[in-house]
């Protein structure tokens, strides 16, 4: 049995061919050209994963302002609730005063609330160290990928550095390959 050849593999269906047709056009059986065409979407997508997660370092997307913002405000509220459990007055009021006036229906009759309850303002205060825990968490996250896709990046440039010194026309074949195969897999529809 002949093995698929991955290279006019990938130009046979770049150009639109489907597996069966690449199969005929290389004298293989079907079954190894699908094995290959599944290994090959497994490897494009953790290439494009990658390199959108390198995107993702170039842009510098304000996920973290996001976060900060959201911190923030967390932070905010968590304090105002602090404030008004150890008994600030001022505190009450601006909670209170965040609350719109609402009517509610008594029979067929309108009244504005006069009197507003609170939940316990120890649950809340709760509930946004939860808050501000969980965005702590999701940084930590987002900061760990950065720098795995900073650091595969910098593996990456290392090791064309020094293919380059061994050999300039290896590093540029490999660059050129890389680069071929990249504009291959973003053209190819797989299904």
């Amino acid at each position: 049995m002949a093995k698929v050849d991955i290279s006019k593999l990938e130009e046979l269906l770049s150009q639109g061919r489907t597996p069966a047709e690449a199969a005929r056009i290389l004298g293989v059986n079907r079954s190894s050209v699908h094995k290959k065409v599944k290994r090959l979407k497994l490897n494009t997508v953790k290439i494009v994963t990658l390199e959108k997660a390198a995107e993702v370092v170039e842009k510098k997307l304000d996920t973290i302002g996001q976060l900060q913002k959201i911190n923030d405000y967390a932070n905010e509220l968590l304090d105002l609730l602090m404030r008004w459990n150890r008994g600030d007055e001022v505190a009450l009021q601006i909670l209170e005063s965040q609350v719109a006036k609402k009517k509610v229906k008594v029979g067929d009759e309108e009244m504005e609330v006069q009197e507003f309850k609170f939940t316990d303002p120890r649950q809340l205060a709760l509930r946004a160290m939860g808050e501000i825990r969980e965005q702590l968490r999701l940084q930590v996250e987002i900061f760990k990928t950065l720098y795995d896709v900073e650091a595969v990046r910098e593996f990456q440039q290392v090791v064309l550095q020094a293919i380059g010194e061994v050999d300039p026309n290896v590093r540029e074949k490999i660059i050129a390959n890389l680069n071929k195969r990249r504009a291959i897999r973003s053209s190819v529809q797989f299904g």
